[in-house]
C-alpha cells in the first residue's frame, strides 16, 4: 500500500490508501460471511488501478522509495535462479561464520563462468529475520571479498547485486569491525583485476551498498534507489522529524534518473509500469539483456585498461562549484 505523505501527490496517496483498505474489508467480509461481493470489489479495483496509474505516470522520489522497498519486488534468489546456471554457493568468510544476509557464488551466465555476490533479502517476515533484512555483518562483506578474489584469480567477471537498507549497525557488527570490512571491500574492488558489473535492484543504502558497488559499470533498475542515508534517517537528522521522509527523498537525489544525470549510474534498466513486482519476468529480462550487452566487451578489455578506467570513473564523480564572494 502507498502510504500518505506530504506534498502535491498526498491526495492521490490518501485516495489509494482508502480504496485499498475498503477492498480488503470487502474481501474479508466476503470470506467470513460467504457474501458475493465480486462486483463491488471489481469496481473498487478498477478505481484503485486508475489512481495507481496517475501516481506512477510521474512518481515522486518518495513513491520510488516505496517501490524499491516493495516486499514482492524480485529478490536476489529470484535473479540468480533466472539468470544463472551451475550455481555453487560459497559459504563463510573463513574467519567467523557464514552470513545469510550476503550471498556469494560461482555460476555461469550464458555458459561463461562468473562470480555472483549480493545482498540477500527475504520476501516475508520469516525470511527477512533469517537473513537479517539483507543487512550484512562484517563477515558478510568478508565473504563477498573472498568470492571476488576467487574471480580475480581465474579472471571471472564479478556481478554484484545491491539491495540493502544498509550494513547492520548493531554492537556485534561494530565489535567485529564493520567499518574496516566496508572500507577494505571498497579498496579491494577499486583495484580488483577482473571486470565488475554492479546492478542496483532495490535499496542501495549507504556504505552497506557501496561495499559491493565499486565496479566498471553500474546498472540500476528504474525504480531502485541509491543513497547515502535513508530518507527517514536524513529527516531525523536535518529536521528532527522522521515524518518528513518524503521531503528528504526529494533532497537526496536518490532515483535512477537523478543518479544517471549525476553520472553515478551508467544505465537505467526499464521496469514494468508500476514496478518490478507487477511483472518480475520483465524486470529480470531487462537485467539479462544488459548483462548480455556489456559482459563480452568487459571480458575483452585488457586488465590494465580496465583498472585505469575504473579509477578515472570514481575520481571524476561529483562536482565542485566555486562561489564568488
Amino acid at each position: 500500500m502507498i502510504t500518505s505523505t506530504p506534498g502535491p501527490s498526498s491526495d492521490l496517496d490518501r485516495q489509494l490508501g482508502d480504496l485499498e483498505a475498503e477492498i480488503e474489508r470487502l474481501r474479508r467480509l466476503s470470506r467470513e460471511q460467504s457474501i458475493d461481493l465480486a462486483g463491488e470489489i471489481a469496481t473498487l479495483d478498477a478505481r484503485a488501478e486508475d489512481v495507481r496509474r496517475k501516481i506512477y505516470t510521474n512518481p515522486t522520489p518518495w513513491h520510488v522509495v516505496q517501490l524499491a522497498r516493495h516486499p514482492q519486488r524480485p529478490r536476489l534468489l529470484d535473479l540468480v535462479a533466472s539468470l544463472f546456471t551451475d550455481v555453487i554457493e560459497l559459504h563463510g568468510d573463513r574467519l567467523f561464520r557464514d552470513d545469510p544476509a550476503m550471498l556469494a557464488a560461482l555460476a555461469r551466465f550464458d555458459g561463461q563462468p562468473v562470480v555472483v555476490i549480493g545482498h540477500n533479502k527475504g520476501k516475508d517476515t520469516k525470511e527477512n529475520i533469517a537473513r537479517n533484512f539483507g543487512m550484512p555483518y562484517p563477515e558478510g562483506y568478508r565473504k563477498a571479498l573472498r568470492a571476488m578474489r576467487v574471480g580475480e584469480k581465474f579472471h571471472y567477471p564479478v556481478i554484484a547485486f545491491v539491495d540493502t537498507p544498509g550494513a547492520f549497525p548493531g554492537d556485534e557488527a561494530e565489535e567485529r569491525g564493520q567499518a574496516e570490512a566496508i572500507a577494505r571491500n571498497i579498496e579491494e574492488m577499486s583495484r580488483l583485476r577482473t571486470p565488475v558489473i554492479v546492478v542496483i535492484t532495490g535499496e542501495g543504502g549507504s556504505g552497506g551498498a557501496l561495499a559491493i558497488a565499486v565496479g566498471d559499470l553500474t546498472l540500476m533498475l528504474q525504480y531502485a534507489i541509491y543513497t547515502v542515508i535513508s530518507p527517514e534517517g536524513c529527516a531525523a537528522i536535518l529536521w528532527h522529524d522522521a515524518s518528513k521522509a518524503a521531503q528528504a527523498a526529494e533532497a537526496l537525489r536518490l532515483t535512477a534518473k537523478d543518479l544517471q544525470a549525476l553520472e553515478i549510474v551508467d544505465e537505467i534498466l526499464p521496469e514494468p509500469f508500476g514496478g518490478a513486482h507487477r511483472d518480475p519476468d520483465a524486470a529480470v529480462g531487462a537485467v539479462r539483456a544488459a548483462l548480455q550487452r556489456h559482459l563480452p566487451a568487459l571480458r575483452e578489455t585488457p586488465v590494465e585498461a580496465l583498472l585505469e578506467r575504473r579509477y578515472a570513473k570514481f575520481r571524476t564523480l561529483g562536482a565542485v562549484e566555486t562561489a564568488k564572494i
